[in-house]
């Protein structure tokens, strides 16, 4: 086994047992890259996302360990943070990564925020597979149209998180899902919650309602600790009067009973990490921005790499009887 050296950590406040207000909850998170080798003769590049701070999250404690020197960096038209681990041509170490964090996590809901016109146009354009005002998208817009209360972008939000929900199945199946590809969410009508959050975006958008993507991990709500087998992501849009407005359209569709509850609001059941689509962390992925951002993103020589690393995520509700 490789020696994971420490590059960083920091202890900020929390202690296991940690009494916290309401549903809120503290939980140790745990990313995990594990081993990899790769050809002495190019350099390798290694970066793996990193939660944020914002409204209902706090990093109290982060370790970040990694078997080469690597540094932080921020993803400049979206905020997310990431570790780069860098590996020069030559070197024959393999390469390896434990990240750790406790996290404070509460429920969300409407959070008071101003754009800046730049943010308004950013959260308005299309991205590669979410577009706007696109024509496949004019036949969903007239039955959101025939159903919304009134025409106030309130009325058509709600609308069209409802003609998702009820017209898109969750479900995984053959390929193709799973790519946040409206144009597949609007011909299969069925997918992940990339695909569900990918048309919501596309629809909003259309109607001059600025929206966002989020990405994330799942924290299940009743046990105390495990394995996460992989992502979530769910969107905010904006509404001037209220600021960001958080909702899961996949999460209600899974659990009709949670469909109000969803809209406008999420419990303290995920970690956030990544915004946006089409990020770009270099100047390979500048040529071929990364779709979404959850996995760890690998350049071999200066390009990226079609290959997967092995990860693992872990969780510990820190906060729970024991």
């Amino acid at each position: 086994m490789v020696r994971l050296l420490l590059f960083f950590a920091v202890c900020l406040t929390a202690m296991p047992g940690l009494a916290t207000p309401g549903d809120a909850r503290v939980f140790e998170f745990t990313y995990e890259v594990q081993e990899q080798d790769f050809p002495a003769g190019e350099t390798v590049d290694i970066y793996i996302p990193l939660p944020a701070e914002y409204a209902g999250q706090k990093i109290l404690v982060q370790a970040l360990q990694s078997s080469v020197p690597a540094e932080r960096g921020v993803e400049t038209a979206n905020g997310s943070a990431y570790y780069h681990l860098h590996r020069p041509a030559g070197s024959d170490t393999p390469l390896a990564a434990t990240l750790s964090w406790t996290v404070s996590r509460s429920a969300v809901g409407a959070t008071v925020a101003s754009l800046s016109a730049t943010e308004l146009a950013q959260y308005l354009a299309p991205d590669t597979l979410v577009p706007v005002g696109h024509e496949i998208l004019q036949p969903i817009l007239e039955e959101i149209h025939a159903t919304r209360k009134d025409e106030s972008p309130a009325a058509t939000a709600r609308a069209i998180y409802d003609w998702v929900v009820d017209n898109v199945e969750y479900k995984k199946v053959g390929t193709g899902w799973g790519n946040g590809d409206t144009f597949w969410a609007c011909n299969e009508r069925y997918g992940n919650c990339t695909d569900f959050h990918s048309l919501f975006i596309a629809l909003a958008r259309s109607e001059g309602i600025p929206a966002r993507f989020e990405m994330g991990f799942p924290i299940p709500q009743h046990a105390t600790e495990g394995e996460i087998g992989g992502y979530h992501c769910w969107v905010q849009f904006y509404l001037p009067e209220r600021g960001w407005i958080p909702i899961d359209a996949s999460e209600a569709a899974k659990h009709p009973q949670l469909r109000e509850a969803l809209y406008g609001g999420y419990p303290a059941d995920r970690i956030h990490f990544s915004t946006g689509r089409d990020l770009v962390l270099s100047a390979a992925s500048a040529e071929t921005p990364l779709n979404y951002f959850i996995y760890p993103y690998v350049e071999v020589g200066g390009k990226p790499w079609s290959g997967k690393l092995a990860t693992r995520f872990t969780f510990a509700d820190l906060t729970a009887p024991r």
